[in-house]
């Protein structure tokens, strides 16, 4: 059975119920009624670790299984984060630490795992080795980053033949060590022959950005301090861009998606993400907040504002989400229904908020979708 969400006031849905509007929080004068709903499964809690990135690929991944009639799943986010850990690792050594290391990441970094050393469910990986009753990675961050930071410190000319086994030691201590095998619904499997079975293939997804500091209909490594593997992302104008998430989210594929949340636009307790047409800086809180409770008149969102707010680092590489749907408010506009890793209480959507298209098109890092969701001409233009 597909799980899904928008678990927000007034929402009625299925059992031969008409869709009723729905709102952001209550006393709100927002009125959505769903234009398109996609398959999800339940919401997570990344709870005090920045593994935002892998929880929401994993959300992805896990849609787009029920999508291709696999049926439910609960992939094993810490299981990700492990792996990659250690290959963020060996790069950070072999570059003698001129490189990022922190708990960051991005949408291909879960891509790489899977390809490389497979994935496991949750109930085979929980990744919790460390005495918290949540996650909780302050303390195995700064522990991985003094080792790796004392190996590069090795005055011997050459590395030790120790330091590989120091790196997985400290990171079976605090995440536990992969099984070398398991059992899932009676059968037995390794993390190899488990993602072989889910039929998860890394090359049948893209991911896409707008800047007009690359060339347009070219790929380019993305200039993000987490993106340490330099993956690539593929570089459209604008309006095609959002034009390639719309057909996306209409057509039934979900979209993982990266985005800026430290805009005063942005309040998932309130449900929300919008890009008023006023200046929003040193507003008073008691206005601020009511923004949130009536539809506001938006900006009108350009390449060239995108470009100067990445330039000028107005537009931050913030965090990883689910795009899980489309509503629309009273006046006819777009927002796109986000499913964030945040927990179930800390909004009345049940961790769900609503994104108006302006602040998608502004506020937006990247989005990872699956190849079939492209409109012909544009995966023509990217030669995909």
């Amino acid at each position: 059975m597909k799980k899904t969400g928008f678990l927000c006031i007034g929402l009625l849905w299925g059992a031969g119920l008409m869709a009723q509007p729905i709102t952001n929080k209550k006393g709100s004068q927002y009125q959505f009624t769903v234009v398109r709903e996609i398959g999800n499964t339940s919401v997570k809690n990344q709870a005090n670790s920045g593994t935002c990135w892998s929880f929401s690929t994993l959300s992805f991944f896990e849609s787009e299984l029920q999508r291709m009639g696999k049926g439910d799943y609960d992939l094993a986010e810490m299981f990700i984060v492990r792996m990659s850990y250690y290959d963020k690792a060996v790069k950070y050594v072999r570059l003698h630490g001129k490189i990022n290391f922190g708990q960051g990441g991005a949408f291909h970094d879960p891509v790489n795992v899977i390809r490389k050393y497979g994935i496991l469910p949750e109930t085979a990986y929980p990744g919790n080795n460390y005495g918290e009753p949540q996650i909780n990675h302050n303390e195995v961050e700064h522990v991985l980053k003094a080792y790796l930071d004392a190996v590069l410190q090795n005055k011997n000319g050459k590395l030790s033949t120790a330091w590989d086994e120091g790196i997985n030691g400290i990171l079976d201590a605090y995440f536990g060590k992969v099984p070398e095998n398991f059992t899932y619904n009676g059968k037995t499997y390794t993390a190899k022959s488990f993602a072989e079975s889910l039929g998860l293939k890394g090359d049948e997804y893209v991911d896409l950005t707008s800047y007009s500091h690359h060339p347009f209909y070219s790929s380019f490594i993305l200039e993000l301090e987490d993106n340490w593997a330099w993956d690539v992302v593929y570089n459209l104008p604008i309006d095609e861009w959002m034009r390639v998430l719309e057909h996306a989210v209409t057509n039934g594929y979900s979209v993982a998606w990266g985005a800026d949340v430290s805009d005063k636009g942005f309040s998932h307790k309130n449900g929300l993400a919008i890009m008023p047409d006023k200046d929003l800086a040193g507003m008073p809180k008691p206005s601020l907040d009511s923004i949130f409770l009536v539809p506001q008149k938006e900006k009108t969102i350009t390449q060239e504002m995108r470009q100067a707010d990445f330039d000028n680092w107005t537009l931050t590489d913030d965090h990883g989400m689910q795009i899980v749907g489309l509503v629309k408010d009273q006046n006819g506009v777009k927002y796109y229904v986000v499913k964030n890793s945040w927990g179930t209480t800390n909004n009345e959507c049940g961790g769900y908020f609503y994104a108006s298209e302006a602040y998608v098109k502004a506020r937006t890092m990247n989005f990872m979708v699956h190849k079939d969701a492209l409109p012909s001409d544009i995966r023509t233009k990217l030669k995909l």
